[in-house]
């Protein structure tokens, strides 16, 4: 099992000297993987439903947010950690792949690959906010799975061809020249955010890893029940795309708050303990019914607004929980 932790791109924990103190501890801990949000602008005044909260709400998000809607840019913050860290693997969590034009999309990439010696991970979402999208004169928002798998189908046409060509309907090229071609071969892993069939077939299709959060209230996947019943389907979708199963890696995104690390049990409004909370021996449990479902990287959120606070949960996962899986 490989193990990822959330680092801010906004809030107070996303200045210079915070990055870089919790990434470094992150590599002395153990980690394998940093994973970084994607939010270009937020408009100040959105009907959007964020569907990783009960009520909807963006945390942070809407009128009045003030400061809240500072973002570091996903992609410059991922080349900044890959100049303060050597080991640990740059998870983009995920990229949401329309915003961006895909041909310096793919180049930013494939820099950042290279710059990091083959440690990146290019995780791919469709995107939730349709004002975002009009914002940043995105292709339109509700055709952001099909501009999603194209986008990503070009990008591994220009790391892996001597002559890149493409001819979509959102993207086209030919004749350039493209290099470099990222240091991972044939190129960085892939990892197909998203919990919807779509999102499920996109990981099927084109998808190196299917990544999904546990806390979409749509699409839930909080439990090992619900999350093996998506694989069963990823599998048979994989089939009908004409690819072995097993070729497809899986990965999970612990999404709720960081509290869960606190030693205190939450539960769902059934009784029912929430996945990850409690005590170390109930969280380990948890990690290993995942594991049983073939999942191998687990990514968590310990972020708080202190950064003691912050290093003191990436510790305690790291002395006390993680052993008795590794175990």
């Amino acid at each position: 099992m490989e193990y990822g932790f959330a680092l801010a791109t906004r809030g107070p924990m996303a200045t210079p000297e915070a990055l870089a103190i919790l990434s470094g501890r992150g590599e002395q801990l153990g980690f394998d993987i940093i994973s970084l949000s994607d939010h270009i602008v937020i408009p100040r005044n959105f009907r959007s439903r964020y569907p990783y909260s009960e009520t909807g709400e963006f945390i942070g998000g809407g009128a009045g947010i003030g400061e809240a809607s500072d973002y570091l840019e996903l992609l410059a913050t991922a080349s900044f950690l890959a100049g303060h860290t050597s080991r640990v693997r740059l998870l983009t969590s995920v990229l949401v792949v329309p915003y961006r034009n895909p041909l310096i999309t793919a180049k930013v990439l494939a820099t950042i690959d290279v710059l990091s010696n083959g440690r990146l991970i290019v995780g791919c979402g469709v995107g939730w906010m349709r004002e975002e999208f009009e914002a940043v004169n995105a292709p339109p928002y509700d055709e952001r799975g099909a501009v999603a798998t194209e986008y990503i189908l070009a990008f591994k046409e220009l790391w892996t061809s001597d002559n890149p060509f493409f001819e979509g309907q959102y993207c086209r090229f030919a004749d350039v020249f493209f290099r470099p071609a990222p240091t991972q071969k044939p190129h960085p892993p892939i990892w197909v955010g998203g919990e919807s069939p779509a999102a499920l077939r996109r990981a099927a299709r084109v998808g190196d890893a299917w990544y999904p959060v546990n806390n979409n209230n749509e699409s839930p996947l909080g439990t090992p029940k619900q999350h093996g019943e998506y694989v069963s389907r990823l599998r048979r979708y994989a089939e009908e795309a004409g690819r072995d199963p097993d070729d497809i890696d899986l990965a999970y995104l612990v999404n709720h708050p960081a509290e869960y690390l606190d030693g205190e049990a939450a539960f769902t409004t059934n009784g029912e303990r929430r996945m990850f909370t409690g005590a170390p021996e109930q969280i380990a449990g948890d990690i290993e019914a995942f594991k049983s479902n073939g999942v191998r990287h687990i990514v968590l959120n310990f972020q708080s607004d202190d950064l003691e606070e912050t290093l003191e949960r990436m510790e305690r996962f790291a002395v006390t929980v993680k052993p008795i899986v590794d175990d």
